[in-house]
């Protein structure tokens, strides 16, 4: 065949993945949990535990007002689907065999009240995060990924201790506002999505951009995007779906490598 002979592929026949869609709710539930597993070895993997500290979330897509958790104390690199448990709005474990971590139900109770567009949330002490919140600042737009969160994060500008309150976790609710993300000063970072692939996604990508700021600010005087071009990228790259399909590839690695996570 020569080259005169090669005709494009229409797009329409070329493969490219989009959310699922589900026929039954107990299809949907199975789906985000395993997909909070994934996650949950995804953030073992790249370092971000910190003792027992960290959690994702994801609500349950039946009773919304519940969310399916990491079981308190337990490694992120060891999680299976069937070890996550179920708590309700009271903070009281419905399904499952371990404990709650008290911090993770006074901080993500509040933010999925808070914000019913919310699927999943994700919390840890990852180091750049902790990094940078101790600066008391936001991310600048100085790296195109870093744009993501351009206009679209804040910063909880309060230290009063470990998270045990709902109150507490009211007002992280109230300064994440409508954002993807928070940077809890003196803490960490916490990120949302309208899926668990998405909120995982934004606190990986941003706990980079956190390092990327803080490296850069190290060797010298940085070049900041401008305001106009950090709006334009943060359209082209800072939406949830965006957040979903950067995931997969992940995704794909983790269940090729731990397919046990889904036991």
């Amino acid at each position: 065949m020569s080259l005169s002979d090669l005709q494009p592929v229409p797009a329409d026949q070329l493969a490219f993945r989009m959310p699922k869609r589900f026929d039954t709710v107990e299809e949907e539930r199975r789906h985000r949990k395993e997909r909070l597993a994934a996650a949950l070895r995804l953030f073992g993997r790249f370092g971000f535990e910190e003792g027992v500290a960290g959690h994702i979330t994801a609500r349950d897509p039946e009773h919304t007002d519940h969310f399916w958790v990491n079981p308190f104390g337990m490694s992120f690199k060891r999680i299976k689907v069937s070890d996550l448990i179920l708590v309700n709005h009271e903070g009281q474990v419905v399904e499952g065999r371990y404990h709650v971590n008290q911090a993770a139900f006074a901080i993500h109770s509040m933010v999925h009240q808070a914000r019913p567009d919310v699927v999943a949330a994700a919390h840890s002490h990852s180091v750049y995060g902790k990094a940078l919140s101790a600066l008391g600042t936001l991310l600048e737009p100085l790296t195109q990924d870093a744009c993501a969160f351009y206009e679209d994060h804040a910063l909880f500008d309060d230290y009063t201790g470990v998270v045990v309150e709902t109150e507490e976790g009211r007002r992280i609710a109230q300064a994440l506002g409508s954002h993807k993300a928070v940077i809890l000063r003196n803490h960490g970072l916490l990120t949302v999505g309208d899926s668990v692939e998405a909120a995982a996604w934004w606190f990986i990508t941003m706990e980079r951009s956190c390092q990327a700021q803080l490296v850069a600010k190290a060797a010298g005087p940085t070049v900041p995007i401008s305001h106009e071009n950090a709006k334009l990228t943060h359209g082209q790259i800072g939406n949830d779906f965006v957040g979903w399909v950067n995931f997969q590839p992940l995704l794909d690695q983790i269940l090729a490598s731990d397919p046990e996570l889904l036991d």
